[in-house]
């Protein structure tokens, strides 16, 4: 079982999960979006297992057919899908099963992964702050943190490809821009990919 470096006790804490930051030239972003709410609900002591979120039905991570000119390696997330795609080369990929922004959040372009970290911190950013200043200025990883057991960070940017600790919202448009999987997808996923790699995010799969 992999264990958190941190165990964090919140209680039923009420979290917006609204990332703003600059991003590189390479990206198409829309509008400034609203805040997100999100329940964070942590339980002392306990650590849930990868194995328990693992997801059944068409967000089940698979193999599929998968035809594109990248090479193998390549991660393209397809926003209007709800899916990731790892790519193996031969006309296959692995496809996980995703949750992305919602309206108003959703954005397209060329990222690299630029950071990898387990069980990440988060440190809401000011402008947040400055909206609900209710919300902890930090929160150590941990079972009940939004960015769940693996942040995959992309580029420059304030978004990450991460876990969640709500693996009920894959495969639905809630998110402040981030791409997010349950834990054991996401674990799965990061030691699958090195920093440098290549991300390519498109709204839909003809784009």
């Amino acid at each position: 079982m992999i264990r958190p470096r941190h165990l964090v006790s919140l209680g039923a804490l009420a979290v917006a999960l609204v990332f703003t930051d600059a991003v590189s030239p390479a990206q198409t972003i829309v509008p400034a979006p609203a805040e997100v709410d999100m329940n964070v609900e942590d339980q002392p002591g306990i650590v849930p297992s990868p194995d328990q979120e693992q997801l059944n039905g068409p967000w089940e991570k698979q193999v599929v057919f998968y035809r594109t000119s990248e090479p193998p390696g390549t991660i393209i997330i397809v926003t209007a899908e709800r899916f990731l795609y790892l790519v193996q080369g031969n006309n296959r990929a692995i496809r996980y099963g995703i949750g992305v922004g919602r309206e108003g959040f959703q954005w397209s372009g060329l990222q690299k992964i630029s950071r990898k970290q387990e069980w990440p911190d988060w440190r809401p950013p000011p402008e947040m702050i400055d909206r609900q200043p209710y919300l902890p200025r930090f929160m150590a990883g941990g079972p009940g943190n939004p960015l769940g057991a693996r942040a995959l960070y992309l580029g420059q940017t304030a978004y990450r490809i991460h876990g969640t600790n709500q693996p009920e919202t894959i495969g639905h448009a809630v998110s402040s821009g981030c791409f997010r999987l349950v834990n054991n997808d996401v674990i799965d996923l990061y030691d699958r990919v090195p920093v440098g790699t290549r991300v390519i995010i498109k709204q839909a799969a003809s784009l």
